[in-house]
């Protein structure tokens, strides 16, 4: 695992050094409202790794302090993301444990004379807020005393009063250059029931208020964010240092991490998904941890790839060919490259013996024989890529099969393409070919040298299979929200009908194969029977370098 440096873990061995910490300990606050993208594994990665680095810890607490669109279903699609990612969190817990607490400290500040509730509307709310040129305005209610404030702060949560009817906000100060710090709402009543408290509150913490203190409860040694909290760190100081709490966390922002090619919106893929333009959070195109999984991704490559991007205190885009780069990387040596045809021709090898079947040994990975070989069948009947023969006479650089060239079949013997056979349209649909018995691989031919070497798959044995092939689902390279409906790929997703080697046909959903000259595949988790399905995780070119 890459073991480079940033600021947060300089920070953090100063901090053990001078004694300000004597642990470290982290936590990934996902919302269960939506399937975790690659944004995410970037806090999850840096969250955990950072920790890991010290000895540390990591704790996964999920922020349900709003549960108008969370579900229990999120919650366990992000607990098997991060087992797949292979981290284990010290503990896992919910905001929701820690409403009792909360409400107690909500409480305290109001007896301080540092909270009350407030009857002003949602919209009267942002008209009394001012803005970055306009300072606010104090609400008529902020003068209440704390008495009728407790009053009306137990009624709010005993459900006397209706959503957005009041709510309960701190007081800081009206006239700070930092909007967060105008009087921040950190109650509001929402009548719904929760995944996990039921039907116990209807008034509800807001995060820049239930965040510190969760994190205080904890005992988060350094509550890690994206850079779009940095304003908000004031509010948290402010939380933290007016709630009496025991223990003090520090806040620390990095910057977001953008992929060329994707939207990482928690609403637009929701938006993605809702208006079927894909078919789930699962599909093979879409940045989320599941549709990485199914296309095929490893979490080491996943974890690479944003460790290799560092920490900044500033948002960067990174190209999409990074992260496909450190999969080839990582599978390189892991995957069997048996043979697979997606375009299939098919050839006759005209002088070769009908009905007889040959097997020959195959390396399944070349450069790696720790992984064993296997037996490749042989025949009359064969299939090649279409792409791999030309009709028309080639120049000097083709080196595939053509009319009167002679070829290396994989692994098997010299071919010379000898006639074309085309249907009414004028379609190629067979070629005729002879072969050299004397030629087998292995065998230390060496009295002429082939137009090329190219793969196969015999036609007797094949395994019909479909394959699936992605281009990026967004065309513009750096999408946004604004067009990014309008730019979307119609041909991000390609299917074609082809061919394996037999010894594929019990293959398992997520087994991962580098098919020859065709690119890194998955197994898809609709392959059954007598159909395998594959889905392209990548191809083996790649015009980036690290």
């Amino acid at each position: 695992m890459n073991e480079t440096s940033n600021f947060i873990k300089t920070i953090m061995k100063n901090e053990l050094e001078q004694n300000i910490v004597d642990h470290i300990l982290t936590r990934f606050p996902p919302e269960p409202n939506a399937y975790l993208h690659i944004g995410h594994a970037r806090a999850i990665v840096t969250n955990f790794e950072l920790a890991k680095s010290f000895n540390g810890a990591t704790n996964l607490r999920f922020d349900d302090t709003n549960p108008v669109k969370e579900d229990t279903e999120f919650v366990d699609a992000i607990i098997k993301d991060l087992e797949w990612l292979g981290y284990n969190p010290r503990i896992i817990v919910y905001g929701s444990s820690y409403f009792d607490a909360t409400y107690e400290k909500a409480i305290l500040l109001i007896k301080k004379g540092l909270a009350y509730v407030c009857d002003l509307s949602q919209e009267e709310l942002a008209r009394y807020r001012g803005d970055t040129q306009t300072p606010g305005t104090n609400s008529p209610y902020r003068n209440r005393s704390i008495e009728e404030n407790l009053k009306l702060f137990e009624e709010m949560k005993n459900g006397k009063y209706q959503n957005g009817e009041k709510t309960l906000r701190a007081k800081i100060d009206m006239a700070s250059p930092n909007l967060n710090m105008r009087d921040p709402v950190i109650y509001r009543i929402i009548h719904i029931n929760h995944h996990q408290t039921g039907n116990k509150w209807c008034i509800y913490p807001m995060y820049d208020f239930a965040h510190p203190l969760q994190d205080s409860f904890e005992g988060i040694t350094h509550s890690l964010c994206s850079l779009e909290y940095e304003d908000h760190r004031p509010l948290y100081d402010w939380v933290i240092n007016n709630c009496d709490v025991e223990h003090k966390p520090r806040q620390i922002e990095f910057g977001r991490l953008g992929i060329t090619n994707t939207i990482m919106s928690k609403r637009y893929l929701k938006q993605l998904v809702d208006e079927k333009l894909v078919t789930g959070y699962d599909d093979p195109r879409m940045p989320t941890l599941v549709g990485l999984k199914r296309r095929g991704f490893t979490p080491n490559a996943i974890k690479e790839f944003i460790l290799s991007t560092g920490l900044s205190k500033i948002n960067s885009t990174i190209d999409y060919a990074m992260l496909e780069h450190f999969l080839r990387e990582d599978l390189k040596m892991k995957a069997p490259r048996p043979m697979a045809v997606i375009n299939p021709l098919k050839v006759v090898i005209t002088n070769y013996e009908e009905g007889k079947v040959e097997y020959l040994p195959a390396l399944n990975n070349m450069e790696n024989p720790e992984l064993g070989e296997h037996l490749i069948p042989f025949s009359k009947y064969l299939y090649i890529e279409r792409e791999d023969f030309l009709e028309e006479k080639p120049n000097k650089h083709w080196k595939r099969l053509s009319k009167d060239l002679e070829v290396r079949l994989m692994n098997a013997y010299f071919i010379k393409c000898n006639e074309v056979i085309k249907d009414e349209n004028g379609e190629i649909v067979e070629l005729h070919c002879t072969y050299d018995p004397l030629t087998k691989s292995g065998s230390g031919f060496k009295d002429r040298k082939p137009n090329g070497t190219i793969h196969f798959v015999e036609a007797t044995t094949a395994v019909n299979a479909e394959f699936n092939l992605f281009e990026p689902l967004i065309l513009d390279e750096v999408a946004n929200a604004k067009t990014f409906k309008e730019n979307l790929n119609p041909n991000s997703w390609v299917k074609k009908n082809g061919f394996v080697e037999p010894y594929l046909k019990d293959t398992k959903p997520l087994d991962k194969y580098q098919f020859v000259r065709n690119g890194y595949f998955s197994t898809d988790y609709s392959s059954k029977g007598d159909k395998v399905v594959f889905n392209r995780t990548v191809g083996l070119k790649s015009s980036f370098t690290i």
